[in-house]
């Protein structure tokens, strides 16, 4: 790959902040920019393909919206239609991702009663995209939100909300249990959604689950269908990030570990949101 290509994946690689449906436009963005940019022969392109394809193992709309773009792109055509037909699909599939998650947002916003207090954790896309619509409707609610270390994306959702003009209390990770008592339910967003029933989300979410469960709270997860993926919660790839962004000590008997991501069990949700429309757990029926 040439060195704009390659920088291209590294930024995939090296995103800590986005979340998966926000990760996956701007890469097709830059996908976009590089094809009409760069003279590079349809073999380039291809690499440039496979690379992106798997470079978040956990989270899966970027492979699966690459998969799609290649699909409607066309396996069998000359290099120069193979380039306008995927720069097409790019667009396509960028506008398929945009509408899921607006659509998305407006079926949410129906299982948000008024004056609701939500506790989410880490920062998702189609979460912020909810709280955007609920403020330009001008519907009452307020957000707890943790700090989601490492990383603390919860500060960047404090300060959106903050934009909005939302009231936003943020809680350090260990706070939640404490919190949850506080909240009318719970909400966050999905990396992948497992063909066991399982979901993909930040390290955290786990334990807002089992809180919301505990208290009596419903879950909410939104996850367009995207996220769908064949792995399994043993199958399935949980990315580990350098562990010096935790900051831990070091000794010769001290290990650290930075594993981003982890598996939440379809039992602990009250439904999945997506946009082809409110799905209850367990086994419930689609709303």
């Amino acid at each position: 790959m040439d060195r704009q290509a390659q920088a291209i994946v590294d930024r995939v690689r090296a995103d800590l902040e986005s979340g998966a449906t926000r990760l996956a436009v701007d890469t097709l963005d830059a996908l976009s920019h590089w094809l009409q940019t760069t003279p590079a022969g349809e073999q380039q392109i291809r690499e440039l393909l496979d690379n992106l394809e798997t470079a978040r193992p956990s989270m899966v709309p970027l492979g699966n919206a690459i998969r799609r773009c290649r699909h409607f792109s066309g396996d069998n055509s000359g290099e120069e239609s193979f380039r306008a037909r995927l720069l097409a699909a790019l667009g396509q599939i960028k506008e398929q991702l945009q509408s899921a998650t607006a659509a998305i947002a407006r079926l949410a916003a129906q299982q948000v009663p008024a004056r609701a207090v939500i506790i989410t954790h880490s920062r998702s896309t189609q979460v912020m995209d909810l709280f955007r619509l609920l403020a330009e409707r001008r519907q009452p609610f307020s957000v707890i939100c943790t700090q989601s270390s490492p990383g603390n994306e919860g500060f960047a959702v404090a300060r959106e909300l903050d934009a909005l003009g939302v009231e936003v209390t943020v809680i350090t990770d260990a706070q939640m249990g404490l919190f949850m008592a506080r909240a009318d339910l719970a909400l966050c967003g999905c990396d992948t959604w497992l063909a066991d029933g399982h979901f993909v989300n930040k390290s955290g979410t786990l334990l807002l689950a089992l809180a919301a469960r505990e208290q009596g709270k419903p879950l909410w997860v939104l996850a367009d269908s995207f996220k769908d993926s064949r792995a399994t919660s043993t199958t399935v790839t949980l990315e580990e990030m350098p562990a010096g962004e935790i900051g831990a000590p070091s000794g010769a008997h001290i290990s650290t570990r930075n594993i981003y991501f982890e598996t939440i069990p379809a039992p602990l949700v009250t439904g999945r949101i997506s946009e082809q429309g409110v799905f209850s757990f367990p086994a419930g029926e689609l709303r």
